[in-house]
């Protein structure tokens, strides 16, 4: 099989780029009054403007024919029928199955799998019904006030995000808090003031051998116990959510209180799952619902959309765009959103971890860029931190802007002028600023004409720089489904083309490895394995600092 950039779609973008070279985006709106028209898509509570990209609808149309030579259509399909396109591990790709609304059955291996996936959602919301109402009690007869949710990765990026996102829905029933760095101070800050009889801890791990995760967990137990002293109460404070029930009741917890999920759900897609456990908890049960069904909404827009009205192919081809033919490293995602201020290092683990492969499906190297560098924070504080960069640095680096019409707390002007800030940032990127231009509004700011020639070139701003809009009435759990599952769809779109799988993390496994030698050595006191030199010398050195 020909891996993509020697297709003739691919080669027939490359000379588009070369057409495109010079062509300022200014000047595409100018020509064409139709152009937003054209270039605007709304689905599943989301409205998407991506017409201040540098594209044409000849740009489009080659974009969709690179993604019809893979067959991008049959990609998606595979994946909503179950079949096992995650090739290294052999497993399906069924986070969709999580939010199924329709209940439309979903076969793996000739299962239906829809039956556990409601029982276990029906599991959840008892689960959280006893908590929220308080007749679930603690080992003094009083109810839970705080959670605490031991995971990490997928196990703690998500559920968090998704718990400070909808915190306009959280009340004062719980407070849920995250422990997820393997560092001491993480978890010792999060329970410093927290009352153990009125505290639940969930411990998230599929296989609940996660190094990081255990360790905390067991600490967490300890603390615990050293306030109920009776190991029996454990399974009044402690529920999991894992796969490895001898595991569970091993370390106290009783299983009928262990919620689990399956191996086709990938741990950066699982808040959907019963990872998503502290996001019932903290909102609401009918409200985590609410979140599954905008996630549904998404899914059947991507799965039924022809690829050129298909909000997720768009925003994927466009990142491709950038990536493999203008040499983007970067994209950059700036929600205008105090509450979405964690979406970017969500958005940065989905698609990073995803695609961030050097190799495709069969194992061959791959000559162009895979997995731009996804970063971001939320307006106003970026514009005072990094959009300097943005606007006239030597890189282009392709934007998302994310905002809401309303705002669920209005005070005074604030959100027009956040939003002010939204609109003035893409237009600038995109208009940018000539030198003449610049002198011009220097010299009419009374000036002296040769202070302004001097500071024009300082003033200027190249402009051409792309963005894309995404505008929602209000983030309520519904759009914030949708967005998530737009973004995840995204990422999955681009694998496809790309040719790579972006369903397993092997890149992960060799740290991982070598960790588990060095805290045998770091146990001991002493070095027994072969390092590198650099390594060896580090070592001896934090060996001899702790041993003084």
């Amino acid at each position: 099989m020909s891996l993509i950039h020697q297709t003739l779609a691919w080669q027939a973008l490359e000379q588009h780029q070369q057409d495109l070279r010079g062509v300022a985006m200014r000047d595409l709106f100018a020509a064409d009054p139709h152009r937003v028209e054209r270039m605007q898509l709304s689905a599943a509570g989301l409205h998407l403007d991506f017409s201040k990209n540098l594209l044409t609808a000849r740009t489009l149309e080659l974009l969709s024919e690179l993604a019809e030579t893979v067959d991008l259509k049959t990609w998606i399909a595979r994946m909503f029928n179950g079949e096992p396109i995650n090739l290294t591990e052999q497993r399906a790709v069924l986070h969709v199955a999580l939010r199924n609304r329709s209940n439309r059955p979903i076969q793996v291996g000739g299962r239906d799998v829809m039956p556990a996936v409601n029982r276990e959602l029906d599991r959840i919301d008892a689960f959280v019904g006893l908590v929220r109402s308080g007749e679930w009690k603690g080992f003094l007869g009083q109810s839970i006030r705080d959670v605490v949710n031991i995971g990490i990765g997928g196990s703690n990026l998500g559920p968090k995000m998704v718990c400070t996102a909808l915190g306009a829905y959280r009340g004062n029933e719980l407070r849920v808090h995250f422990v997820s760095n393997v560092d001491g101070t993480h978890l010792l800050e999060t329970i410093r003031d927290l009352d153990p009889a009125r505290t639940l801890f969930i411990v998230a791990s599929k296989t609940f051998t996660t190094q990081e995760t255990m360790l905390n967990a067991s600490s967490a137990r300890e603390w615990f116990l050293a306030a109920a002293h009776d190991p029996a109460a454990i399974a009044k404070h402690f529920v999991a959510v894992s796969t490895n029930a001898e595991q569970v009741a091993a370390f106290g917890i009783d299983t009928r209180n262990m919620f689990g999920f399956w191996d086709w759900v990938g741990g950066r897609y699982s808040l959907w799952s019963a990872i998503g456990l502290p996001i019932a908890l903290a909102i609401g049960y009918e409200h985590f619902e609410q979140l599954l069904e905008g996630a549904f909404a998404m899914d059947e827009h991507f799965r039924t959309a022809p690829l050129t009205a298909n909000m997720p192919v768009l925003l994927a081809l466009i990142g491709l765009w950038y990536a493999n033919f203008w040499g983007a490293r970067t994209h950059v995602v700036l929600p205008y959103d105090q509450y979405l201020r964690l979406l970017p290092a969500y958005l940065q683990q989905g698609d990073m971890e995803s695609n961030g492969k050097q190799v495709t499906r069969d194992g061959v190297p791959v000559p162009y860029s895979t997995g731009p560098v996804v970063w971001g924070e939320p307006g106003t504080d970026g514009q005072h931190a990094f959009y300097q960069l943005i606007h006239q640095g030597t890189q282009m680096i392709p934007a998302d802007f994310i905002g809401a019409i309303r705002s669920h707390n209005e005070l005074g002007e604030h959100h027009p002028m956040l939003m002010a800030n939204f609109f003035a940032q893409t237009e600038a990127l995109m208009r940018g600023r000539s030198s003449e231009e610049a002198f011009e509004a220097m010299t009419r700011a009374g000036m002296a004409p040769e202070r302004a020639r001097l500071l024009a070139p300082h003033r200027a701003f190249p402009g051409n720089r792309p963005t894309n809009s995404l505008l929602m009435e209000r983030l309520t759990p519904a759009t914030l489904g949708a967005l998530l599952a737009l973004y995840e769809h995204r990422i999955f779109v681009q694998g496809v083309i790309w040719g790579i799988n972006s369903f397993d993390q092997w890149g992960v496994e060799l740290g991982k490895q070598l960790a588990g030698v060095i805290l045998e050595e770091l146990r001991d006191g002493r070095l027994s394995a072969e390092h590198d030199g650099s390594t060896q010398a580090l070592l001896q050195r934090f060996l001899a600092g702790r041993a003084s």
